[in-house]
């Protein structure tokens, strides 16, 4: 997509891997991966529920946000909480360098297992309440993956 900043559903390792993240690293070279080994070196990577920044690479989005979504584990655990931080440091993040335009995945729903539903409605009341916060944001669009994902963010959006 043609925004300021994508997001990347990211883990905690920030060496890419399958879905989400390993598409934007195929797609956006070896400049993602360089920038990400270089966050492992001084931070050690990025805990569950916050995000990191990088360059964009090939990619049309100068930026890459990966955000590290939570391993479903029943509820019990603090996902809720986890999967809302994720996306509001991203929004976070995006404004900190002053972006204009963002566009999430659907954090955690893949192989981490996170309930569809839920998830929507978690990221659509964290990134409206991280939006306060963040006046340079003018679009936020969520891409979605499936045609399942793209009817629960349709109906809840409209």
């Amino acid at each position: 997509m043609e925004v300021d900043a994508i997001v990347n559903a990211a883990n905690s390792g920030l060496l890419g891997g399958g879905g989400v993240d390993g598409a934007i690293h195929g797609a956006g070279g070896p400049a993602i991966m360089a920038a990400c080994r270089g966050i492992r070196e001084t931070k050690g990577g990025c805990p569950t529920g916050q995000a990191v920044i990088t360059t964009g690479g090939l990619l049309p989005a100068p930026y890459v946000i990966h955000a590290v979504g939570p391993v479903w584990q029943g509820g019990d655990h603090g996902e809720d909480a986890l999967l809302a931080s994720a996306y509001q440091a991203s929004i976070a993040l995006a404004a900190q360098h002053k972006l204009r335009t963002i566009a999430f995945p659907n954090i955690s729903t893949g192989i981490y297992g996170f309930p569809r539903e839920r998830a929507v409605d978690i990221a659509i009341e964290a990134v409206r309440k991280a939006l306060v916060a963040a006046p340079t944001i003018e679009q936020v669009s969520f891409v979605c993956f499936d045609d399942e994902n793209y009817r629960l963010y349709r109906h809840r959006l409209s």
